[in-house]
């Protein structure tokens, strides 16, 4: 018979072994995967491509700035494109259609006025 304290140590050891084994775990692929999905672009790059965007709405863009633009975009779509494939990527090796596995990690479909 176990003692008092070397039985609560016993069960608290017991739990947590439960715990780990019940937490879903994340292969390295996976992780992979996420890391790159979730990368983004950066802040400073997003806040000049809203302002030439805004410039160009306000028919006040020059044409260095639609050229730096026209950039811009071209690198967003690209980085756009890229976080597709990863996702197409995991969606497969999850065996779930994209838009579900879209819908689970909290990305909305883009809407095309």
């Amino acid at each position: 018979m176990l003692a008092p304290r070397n039985l609560a140590a016993f069960v608290t050891h017991l739990l947590a072994l439960r715990a780990q084994h019940a937490e879903p775990h994340l292969s390295q692929v996976e992780t992979v995967l996420l890391l790159q999905i979730n990368e983004s672009i950066a802040a400073d790059t997003r806040r000049r491509f809203e302002e030439l965007v805004a410039k160009r709405q306000a028919e006040t863009i020059s044409s260095r700035e639609l050229t730096e633009l026209i950039g811009l975009t071209d690198e967003i779509e690209r980085r756009d494109g890229q976080r597709l494939t990863v996702l197409e990527a995991l969606a497969h090796l999850r065996r779930i259609p994209l838009v579900d596995l879209m819908d689970s990690l909290g990305i909305s479909r883009p809407t095309y006025a």
